[in-house]
């Protein structure tokens, strides 16, 4: 059987996500299987990725589905396969010919991690861009991550019993899905690094999501309200996570009132209110006869009765 399952998501990238399954056929590692998620695409991006596989020395398979975003093309990907171990690469990205062997390799010999990544080379319209100091990536991550993410999904490789633990990606999440997990994750997780670049990052192009849709911001908002409503968080980490929310609730309300949009600024405002009042806070009613809190943005929204879906 493989031990690693590799997923690419990919909606209308057909010349990318050749290149990114060329990277992953070129591994020196072939303890894996392969499994293309094509969510909605309509640039013949399915077909490209079944060519691409064509002749495959490992088990590959390209699955279909209609446009549910990537969380849920992740998610959907991983539940096809079995093996111990899950990469995800993403289909604008590239994986270097010993990613997979010198990142099994990191984790074999230390057992007691079961998440690890790599550091990556980052490139923009052709050129290599060094990232920012506050990029840098170290094995605890919890606190430096609420910020913006430090975990890329290209460079993971994630043990399946963590992934089941944390229930995947919320699907609810059309963007910042894997800041919300990884936000989940590091809190619990020393993520291991192996300190060699393995994983080239392609930015700049037009289909980019984190350039393609305005204010991140809401969503990164969103994951905080629901690791606040819904984690068990000890007093450092909750007010942490407390402040964070509330000074990018205050720029995305500041910016609305800007735009003249009143009645968005107030839903910042409040939402921010409403978070630091209970969060940590027992559930009551229906919702405290479970075991554990609520998973995922929009069951914890109902489970506190907040006015307004968090995303």
């Amino acid at each position: 059987m493989p031990h690693v399952a590799v997923v690419i998501p990919v909606r209308d990238r057909a010349r990318m996500v050749r290149d990114a399954i060329a990277s992953v056929l070129a591994q020196s590692y072939r303890g894996y299987e392969l499994v293309v998620v094509d969510d909605g695409s309509t640039d013949g991006s399915a077909a490209a990725a079944e060519a691409a596989l064509a002749g495959a020395p490992v088990p590959a398979m390209v699955l279909r589905q209609p446009a549910r975003g990537v969380a849920a093309a992740r998610n959907a990907g991983v539940a096809t396969t079995a093996s111990p171990w899950i990469a995800f690469l993403d289909s604008d990205d590239l994986w270097l010919p010993r990613k997979l062997e010198r990142q099994m390799a990191w984790l074999e010999a230390r057992p007691a991690y079961r998440i690890a990544q790599t550091e990556e080379r980052w490139m923009e319209d052709g050129r290599q861009r060094n990232p920012r100091a506050w990029h840098r990536k170290e094995e605890r991550l919890f606190r430096r991550s609420l910020a913006r993410c430090l975990v890329s999904p290209s460079a993971v490789v994630v043990a399946r019993a963590l992934y089941v633990e944390m229930g995947g990606f919320d699907e609810a999440f059309a963007l910042c899905e894997d800041y919300e997990l990884w936000l989940r994750v590091t809190l619990r997780e020393a993520v291991g690094l192996v300190p060699e670049r393995l994983v080239v990052k392609r930015g700049g192009h037009a289909g980019q999501l984190s350039r393609s849709t305005w204010g991140l911001d809401r969503f990164r908002i969103a994951a905080l309200a629901t690791l606040l409503l819904a984690a068990p968080l000890d007093a450092a980490d909750r007010d942490a996570a407390l402040t964070t929310l509330q000074a990018k609730c205050a720029i995305l309300a500041n910016g609305a009132v800007r735009r003249g949009r009143h009645d968005e600024a107030e839903r910042y405002r409040a939402l921010a209110a409403a978070t630091a009042q209970v969060a940590g806070a027992p559930l009551t009613g229906a919702s405290a006869a479970g075991a554990t809190r609520p998973h995922g943005a929009a069951a914890v929204g109902s489970a506190y009765g907040l006015a307004a879906p968090l995303v």
